[in-house]
């Protein structure tokens, strides 16, 4: 199982939409998604006892991280760096296990030229830290706001083709890494 993690709890943020188009695009190739928005994390896991002992229902969130063959991390660029939201996120998760030898890859989207190059390195960093499998194909959307349809999706042909190909690549990627069949229609060869 893949794993999406969408970034930011920003209400109607750009972030989500263009999961949204993440995971259609894994659907194409074969793969569902699971989703932990993080818009949609519980209240209580915010209280300061947290650090000591995690709410119970922060827990679909904690062992959705550990149940994952791979992390596909969908983050805005804030302030020049990755959302407090999405630190907060990590520091949550178990230490080391949630992403030790585990693969992840980055998408990065900003208002800005760069498209979160920063968040995304500043990620890197910290998986890399965690002993996380790191794939190395990133995928950059820069001028987010220009990207966008009046429908909240990415139409441009160059954009999509990255997107799939990094989809395509990390899904081969995990399957080599963990030894799993990620793909619904893949068929294992006779005799196998």
């Amino acid at each position: 199982m893949l794993v999406m993690i969408v970034g930011t709890n920003r209400p109607g943020s750009n972030t989500r939409k263009v999961a949204r188009q993440i995971e259609e695009i894994y659907g194409v190739l074969g793969v569902a998604l699971h989703v932990l928005d993080l818009a949609q994390m519980p209240s209580e896991i915010f209280s300061p006892s947290s650090y000591g002992e995690k709410p119970q229902a922060f827990a679909p969130f904690a062992q959705a991280v550990l149940r994952a063959d791979g992390l596909v991390v969908v983050t805005p660029e804030y302030n020049g760096g990755m959302p407090g939201i999405l630190k907060y996120f990590i520091d949550m998760l178990k230490f080391p296990e949630s992403f030790q030898a585990r693969p992840v890859c980055f998408v990065g989207l900003a208002a800005g030229l760069w498209g979160a190059l920063r968040p995304v390195e500043q990620l890197q960093s910290i998986f890399g830290y965690r002993n996380a499998h790191v794939y190395p194909e990133r995928v950059f959307l820069p001028r987010i706001n220009e990207l966008l349809d009046g429908e909240g999706r990415l139409a441009d042909p160059e954009i999509l083709k990255r997107l799939k190909a990094q989809a395509d690549g990390f899904i081969e990627f995990v399957e080599r890494l963990k030894g799993v069949n990620l793909r619904k229609w893949k068929q294992s060869s006779p005799g196998a």
